[in-house]
């Protein structure tokens, strides 16, 4: 059983997309860098807590407005069954064609699980591969190893996803040399099929995470750039260009949600933790909102009949405007030239962007000081 597409038009009610986030919070192992509302103890509550987000959803939801992209982001949601990504997807009203995304470990999926998460309506696998080296896997406290990978991707091709997977990397573990990151970036550009969509994210230390404490295995940010430069280098010669500071993807290959992320759309996010965002466009005013941060207070609030909110913020359309600037600025698609109306002159822009059609774009050596160009946003 698939999800129920509800109309053709390709940008939903209004012509506009609309995003839905489902988060599972349930993994097997919680690694040293991660800051996620995520456990490691709690998987009795699975059951639950699907059926709450199922519950929130009919309740938050509407067939008026179906959602043009759907993402599980976790945590790990390649933990659920495929029942239970078809009861989830159930309760969302989605467009035509629209894109549904699940986040996998590689050692939590096979054949079954995944032609089961076909059947059910998802489009699009990101797995969370970090690396393709053994030690920098342990490093990071990674349960899986290269040959999972290997599994995970054949298995993928096998069950219709051969076109729409990415592969999510980190840049900078401890003890990762510029060797090992180039052999990652070779053994996936040599998967088989190859995924059209890759994501570079640097490695952050997060307070009160492991790694925070652990001050001999932080980055260093010369060798994060160093490794960036190898990556947008390898993946644009292998055709896939940067879309997005930290992704590249294959033309068309782009992840749609996160653009609805990066445009300042309109999205509501489901389960513990879940942030959402709805704007006014008669007013220009917007308002972002997230939930309880635990399964269990979810769980809770939704069977009492709420809708897990736990607080909000109201943006004024000043303050959206500087952070739509600062969001398309990541952007390959950039900002308006008068968006930095010193550009031309000052000399600490000078090689940070390029012109083009009225527009300025980060170059590369831009991209690694983008917050020094942000600062300087109109």
């Amino acid at each position: 059983m698939t999800a129920v597409a509800t109309t053709d038009a390709p940008l939903g009610a209004e012509g506009r997309a609309f995003g839905v986030y489902i988060h599972v919070p349930f993994c097997v192992s919680r690694c040293d860098y991660c800051a996620f509302a995520t456990w490691t103890d709690r998987h009795h509550l699975t059951d639950p807590y699907v059926e709450a987000c199922v519950v929130a959803a009919g309740r938050q939801l509407s067939s008026e407005r179906p959602a043009t992209s759907v993402f599980f982001g976790g945590g790990t949601p390649s933990l659920l069954d495929p029942s239970a990504i078809e009861q989830l997807l159930a309760a969302v009203p989605v467009v035509d064609g629209a894109e549904v995304t699940v986040e996998c470990n590689p050692e939590t999926v096979d054949r079954v699980k995944l032609a089961g998460y076909r059947r059910a309506g998802v489009s699009r696998l990101s797995f969370g591969v970090q690396s393709m080296v053994p030690h920098v896997l342990s490093s990071l406290g990674r349960r899986h190893d290269p040959r999972s990978v290997l599994r995970a991707v054949e298995a993928a091709a096998d069950s219709g996803f051969a076109a729409s997977f990415s592969v999510d990397l980190i840049i900078g573990a401890a003890g990762e040399s510029g060797a090992d990151f180039g052999a990652t970036m070779e053994a996936v550009l040599a998967l088989d099929p190859t995924p059209s969509h890759v994501s570079a994210y640097s490695l952050t230390v997060e307070p009160g995470t492991p790694l925070a404490v652990a001050t001999h295995r932080h980055p260093d940010p010369d060798d994060q750039a160093d490794k960036y430069v190898a990556a947008d280098e390898r993946l644009s010669a292998a055709g896939r260009p940067w879309y997005e500071i930290s992704n590249w993807a294959a033309p068309g290959a782009e992840c749609r949600h996160n653009q609805l992320y990066w445009e300042q759309g309109d999205y509501i996010g489901i389960g513990c933790a879940a942030h959402s965002h709805a704007a006014d466009p008669a007013t220009g005013w917007s308002r972002r909102w997230w939930n309880v941060r635990t399964p269990e207070r979810y769980i809770k609030t939704i069977a009492e009949g709420g809708s897990g909110e736990a607080a909000g913020e109201d943006l004024d359309p000043l303050t959206r405007r500087h952070e739509a600037l600062e969001l398309a600025l990541r952007t390959r698609r950039g900002v308006p030239v008068a968006a930095l109306p010193g550009w031309g002159s000052d000399e600490a822009l000078d090689g940070l962007l390029d012109q083009r059609d009225g527009r300025l774009v980060l170059t590369r050596r831009g991209r690694l000081l983008a917050n020094e160009v942000a600062f300087r946003l109109a």
